[in-house]
């Protein structure tokens, strides 16, 4: 539903008092402008999903600092919070929380990623990525990379 369809219905206040989330993913871009996407794996919630290398922030966490730890533990990569560009962001709710997820751009780390975790990786164009199945929080980050790179 777009926004003025929106506009036409009653107000939805579920999303008043859920606790917030915050996540931070990254469009880790390649040399042939490639960005890397990862495939949730089984056992995890929206297992078989693919989404954006990142993860929750922790408390005394910058967003940039969250990212860093997350690449290494899941990815098996290093790179600095310096390496990371803003990119956008999105905001969405789901049944039990709602999510804010800001989205950096990052062209620089040492180590080839790999799925440490057990994770399918992938390195896909930008304008391949509306292709895949991602969860709902991912899909508007697709269009604000496809819309800067």
């Amino acid at each position: 539903m777009g926004c003025i369809e929106a506009l036409a219905q009653p107000r939805n206040e579920t999303s008043a008092g859920l606790r917030l989330v915050l996540v931070a993913a990254v469009a880790l871009i390649d040399k042939e402008n490639r960005i890397l996407i990862a495939k949730r794996p089984e056992g995890k919630p929206m297992a078989g999903l693919w989404e954006f290398p990142g993860g929750k922030v922790k408390e005394g966490e910058t967003p940039e600092f969250a990212l860093a730890r997350e690449l290494a533990e899941e990815l098996g990569i290093e790179t600095r919070e310096c390496c990371f560009a803003p990119l956008g962001f999105a905001s969405h709710s789901y049944d039990d929380f709602h999510l804010m997820m800001p989205l950096f751009a990052c062209r620089m780390w040492t180590g080839e990623p790999r799925g440490v975790e057990g994770q399918e990786l992938k390195w896909v164009r930008a304008d391949e990525l509306a292709g895949y199945d991602m969860p709902e929080a991912d899909i508007p980050l697709v269009y604000q990379i496809q819309d800067r790179l």
